[in-house]
């Protein structure tokens, strides 16, 4: 099942390898304007890869990426950085660099030689730190945080850089569930409409997580093995059959009892059986029909828990 989806960002007949092994083949896929579009799939389905050729940190074997029309490889690096902000899966930041002057670095694109920094630099500096709750870690190493800290930090950095397309790769990874929610909440604010009926920046993520996916996905991509299986909103595509060939498994979809999104509930997990019943009185032939544990039988069920 497929929606038509038109933007400035998409793909066209996508091939992606790493040396001899291809990774992607022949994908095209249209990034909707204004809108949360969520990866989902299985590891190493190629999600992240296309992630990277997005924003041009892969260089494509086949097919091209577009920004506006424009073969991605043929526009100039600072032009993308204006327009495109990447938070990769996992950044290396400069040794002893602290949170304030990491941050900061998302401005770089905006700058020329004969203006540094300006009052619309602090700005952003100082609204992106705010929302991704960092402002007290402002003169902290950043080599001295937690994973958690260090990936809130990071998504300053890309906030900071103001872009109207936002790539993310799995950016709750290290984080405990409330900065999760956190930070999923922060990206549909991104994308929403502003006050004076403006569209809201365009952002594309990668997620492990497919309860998560439903929730915040305006458009929804599910691959498997390089390829796209299903687009579109997470309402008309994610269900059971969806499930189980995406990723292998066994489970019921039903509403989300908060937003009506689906939620995907795994099949009963692995439960110890219960051992035979023994007796130091020999069984009847009648107990031994009745008794599903009984030798006669040969066979005996797992427990079960309503």
């Amino acid at each position: 099942m497929s929606t038509s989806a038109t933007g400035r960002l998409a793909a066209r007949g996508l091939t992606l390898a790493y040396e001899d092994r291809t990774v992607v083949a022949e994908l095209d896929l249209e990034v909707p304007d204004g809108e949360v579009t969520v990866v989902v799939g299985p590891n190493a389905c190629g999600k992240s890869t296309t992630l990277r050729a997005l924003g041009r940190l892969l260089r494509p074997r086949a097919g091209a990426v577009l920004l506006d029309g424009e073969d991605l490889a043929h526009i100039p690096t600072r032009t993308i950085a204006q327009s495109l902000g990447l938070l990769p899966q996992s950044p290396v930041a400069p040794e002893a660099i602290t949170v304030s002057d990491l941050v900061a670095r998302g401005r770089q694109p905006h700058q020329r030689w004969w203006q540094q920094w300006s009052q619309e630099d602090e700005r952003a500096v100082t609204e992106a730190m705010e929302r991704t709750d960092v402002t007290a870690l402002s003169e902290r190493p950043v080599d001295e945080l937690s994973g958690g800290q260090r990936q809130r930090v990071w998504l300053a950095m890309a906030l900071a850089q103001q872009t109207d397309l936002l790539l993310l790769d799995e950016p709750t990874t290290y984080l405990d569930i409330a900065h999760q929610v956190e930070v999923l909440d922060l990206v549909r604010q991104l994308a929403a409409p502003t006050a004076e009926g403006t569209r809201g920046r365009t952002v594309v993520m990668v997620l492990h997580d497919l309860n998560q996916a439903a929730r915040y996905a305006d458009h929804l991509v599910a691959m498997k093995d390089g390829r796209v299986v299903a687009r579109g909103r997470p309402d008309q595509i994610v269900d059971a059959a969806l499930v189980r060939e995406v990723f292998g498994l066994e489970a019921v979809v039903v509403p989300c009892p908060v937003t009506g999104d689906p939620l995907v509930v795994p099949g009963a997990p692995w439960q110890p059986q219960s051992p035979p019943q023994t007796s130091s009185q020999p069984q009847t032939p009648a107990q031994q029909r009745a008794d599903p544990t009984s030798p006669a039988q040969g066979t005996f069920e797992p427990s079960t828990r309503k």
